[in-house]
């Protein structure tokens, strides 16, 4: 075979004959089908054209997984329709090629492989899962607002049946190496140990894949309309097509196109160039910076103590135990730790099916009354109740046993940083790490720092964001930081709707028809009824003598104790679990605009007093803390938009 020289891809042909053709994009930490890896590609299939090898192994030059998918830089170059339709036609008449050759593939799949990557796998004959923890297979395009065009419509349905395929592709989610063997995507799961001699054997079987079930067969042909009409109405659910048009082309392509979307290329200018996609694609990228503060400091935490054992506190623990790390959590007495052990269980369970890994992180999580953690924790935090006089007590006795190193942080959503360090030692060593609720699905976290805190500590308290999976937002120490400073206006302003004679459920209508996952007067509810009235003073002036009064249908329910979701009621029933809503009215014009102009406006101000750095910085943290609808692509890009 004649040498070729390739700046991504190398070649290689084995005594056996067998062709492995690993990838290693050039100056990237993590491969991504580019322009010049998928030209690259084509040439190399040339060359196999010319010198057919026994057999063609796929694998990743990189230590961080497979193929990450599309080069997601290029999807902001698509200003013209010609330019969208050019993109997905290049990797659908590529992949059908590789599907199309005389010898057979196989994709060694590695690490993560998701979009074009577990496209271009799916192209293969083979493919061979490695089973490690960070194999993850999945097509989350749906995540930026686009769909899998490069065949990922056509062959995922064909391997593991429409259902199980749609799911994929409308959720975004991600499967890991058995059960991708399970349902069929791969043909087998193998340790790292025996993957190259197991991929060549499975390679030159000529073992035949796993036909679907009969069934499956009907589903995925006759019967698509079936399936279709069943995965838009789970879609309708939580996606209108007017904000999320992805998922519903998604369901059309496969069901009427044969997941070909060459065939719809006013479909693929509607989608691929929409706001939404240009939102979605921008938030992307706002995400990723987010995750570049946790790599500011290469600070590691193995063990972390928690002080306050309420539903913040324990669930932080729990979340930091699910991590990975040696947990202490620390109250007055077992009797208040309890709970948060017993709700750490119940959700632990949900997540792990394994007997023993179940048990090896509930023994991560240590009951710790007498506070003994402190003196060995990388991390302390800071839980308990907002009292100045409480924290101040606790803050002192934690400062004279931690380690001289170690983070110390309080979780405080509404005090400044300045009101609790002055009984430390080393004031510049407190920082603020603030979570939200619910901590195991909430991704933001705040990391503030005030006037003189030491710039380390700030580092590597993102780091231990970063380090338990979640997004580090830099934020400046005032009352409420972005997130609750900007929800307070907007829950006050949805409150006094209602004392207008607007019902609660017209009032979160009017907010789910914007694209908010959850209405403003439910988030008051989730929030508790009495923290809102607390914060409500402290973030929007609605306290004694300031003229600004508390609206009175909190005030009434607050005095009644009807303190929302955790006393079962507030301005909704929760005594099955869930709010039980009422049908809403006719929501009035203009709603919609009146109670998501003062979040906007304060976004807006936080931007401009330096509380945060930037509107992009912003805008990610309103939609990660807040759940802001994502296809706006966050409050002040939402803003700029209405006023352009």
């Amino acid at each position: 075979m004649n040498e070729q020289n390739y700046r991504h891809w190398q070649l290689e042909v084995d005594a056996d004959g067998i062709a492995w053709a690993t990838l290693d994009k050039a100056g990237e930490s993590a491969n991504s089908l580019s322009g010049a890896v998928m030209d690259e590609l084509g040439l190399l299939l040339d060359q196999l054209d010319t010198y057919p090898p026994k057999g063609l192994i796929f694998r990743s030059g990189k230590p961080a997984g497979f193929i990450a998918g599309a080069d997601i830089q290029e999807f902001t170059q698509l200003d013209t329709p010609e330019k969208g339709l050019a993109l997905v036609e290049r990797g659908w008449k590529l992949f059908n090629r590789l599907a199309a050759v005389r010898y057979p593939t196989l994709a060694l799949v590695r690490g993560h492989c998701l979009g074009g990557g577990l496209e271009l796998a799916l192209a293969c004959r083979y493919l061979l899962a490695v089973d490690e923890p960070g194999t993850k297979m999945g097509l989350p395009e749906v995540m930026l607002g686009i769909f899998p065009g490069w065949g990922g419509m056509l062959r995922l349905p064909e391997r593991v049946g429409p259902q199980a395929a749609l799911d994929m592709m409308l959720t975004g989610k991600t499967i890991d190496a058995k059960r991708a063997k399970r349902i069929g995507l791969a043909d087998d799961c193998v340790p790292p140990r025996v993957m190259d001699s197991a991929a060549k054997i499975l390679l030159v079987s000529n073992t035949p894949r796993r036909p679907l079930p009969f069934m499956q067969r009907l589903l995925n042909g006759p019967l698509k309309s079936i399936v279709a009409n069943g995965a838009k109405k789970q879609v309708a659910k939580r996606a209108r097509p007017e904000h999320y048009p992805a998922p519903y082309a998604i369901i059309d392509i496969w069901a009427r196109h044969g997941g070909n979307a060459l065939v719809a290329p006013q479909l693929i200018d509607a989608i691929v160039r929409s706001p939404t996609a240009r939102n979605l694609v921008r938030v992307f990228f706002m995400q990723e910076r987010l995750k570049a503060f946790g790599k500011e400091s290469d600070f590691q935490a193995k063990r972390v103590h928690v002080v306050g054992a309420g539903v913040m506190g324990g669930d932080i623990a729990a979340w930091c135990a699910l991590r990975g790390l040696t947990v202490t959590l620390q109250d007055q007495s077992m009797e208040r730790i309890a709970p948060a052990l017993k709700r750490a269980y119940a959700s632990y369970a949900k997540r792990i099916k394994d007997k023993f890994q179940l048990r090896n992180v509930m023994d991560r999580l240590i009951p710790d009354p007498e506070g003994h953690g402190a003196a060995q924790a990388d991390v302390v935090i800071e839980a308990i109740f907002e009292n100045v006089e409480a924290k101040h007590a606790l803050l002192g006795k934690l400062d004279a046993v931690m380690k001289p190193d170690a983070v110390l942080a309080t979780n405080t959503s509404s005090l400044k940083l300045e009101d609790l360090r002055g009984v430390l030692a080393n004031p510049a060593r407190l920082v603020g790490i603030h979570f939200f609720n619910p901590v195991a699905r909430m991704p933001l976290v705040e990391v503030v720092a005030a006037e003189g805190t030491d710039p380390e500590m700030a580092r590597r308290a993102a780091a231990f964001v970063k380090q338990i999976d979640r997004l580090p937002l830099p934020v400046k120490s005032a009352p409420g930081f972005l997130v609750n400073a900007v929800l307070g206006p907007y829950m006050l302003e949805a409150m006094r709707a209602v004392d207008e004679g607007v019902s609660p459920e017209t009032v979160d209508e009017a907010m789910l028809a914007f694209g908010m996952p959850m209405g403003p007067i439910e988030l008051v509810d989730m929030v508790g009824l009495d923290v809102a009235m607390a914060a409500g003073k402290g973030l929007t002036g609605a306290g004694a003598g300031s003229g600004v009064q508390a609206p009175k249908c909190l005030v009434e329910r607050v005095s009644a104790g009807q303190l929302g979701k955790k006393t079962g009621r507030g301005f909704y029933d929760h005594s099955s679990g869930k709010a039980a809503k009422g049908a809403p009215g006719a929501v009035p014009a203009g709603l919609a605009a009146r109670l998501v102009k003062p979040l906007l406006e304060r976004t807006q101000s936080l931007v401009n007093e330096g509380i945060v750095a930037d509107a992009d910085l912003a805008d990610a943290g309103v939609i990660f803390g807040t759940g802001f609808a994502p296809f706006t692509g966050g409050p002040l890009n939402y803003l700029k938009s209405q006023n352009a």
